[in-house]
């Protein structure tokens, strides 16, 4: 899943993101306009759609790095309350469906091993 080696460092959604972590009225933007401050940096139509669908195969396919994808969801999911039913892990689970079921098989291996 990793994409260090396709990471964009010129990426709109990249410099994004970078500034918004470290301000909270760009965060609070990213909650209520996210359309309007991904206009506002330059973001393509297909970047932005990856983002408001919080897909991140897409994100990553385009060139978001991998350290900005699960900061990108807690913003729109929060941080705490953390679980394997996390609103964020689903996301993963739906853009990785083949990665999870593999995860998955191994972990009921495991557990039957014990």
């Amino acid at each position: 899943m990793g994409n260090v080696e396709r990471c964009d460092k010129t990426l709109p959604t990249n410099e994004m993101i970078f500034r918004v972590r470290g301000d909270a009225a760009l965060r609070a933007r990213f909650v209520s306009d996210l359309e309007g401050l991904a206009r506002e940096f330059g973001l393509s139509r297909a970047e932005y759609e990856a983002l408001r669908d919080k897909d991140p195969r897409r994100m990553m396919d385009l060139g978001v790095h991998q350290y900005y994808v699960p900061q990108i969801l807690r913003l729109f999911f929060g941080a705490s309350h953390n679980s394997n039913a996390h609103a964020a892990l689903e996301c993963y689970k739906r853009a990785f469906p083949e990665e999870t079921a593999q995860a998955m098989a191994l972990q009921e291996r495991l557990e039957r091993g014990r």
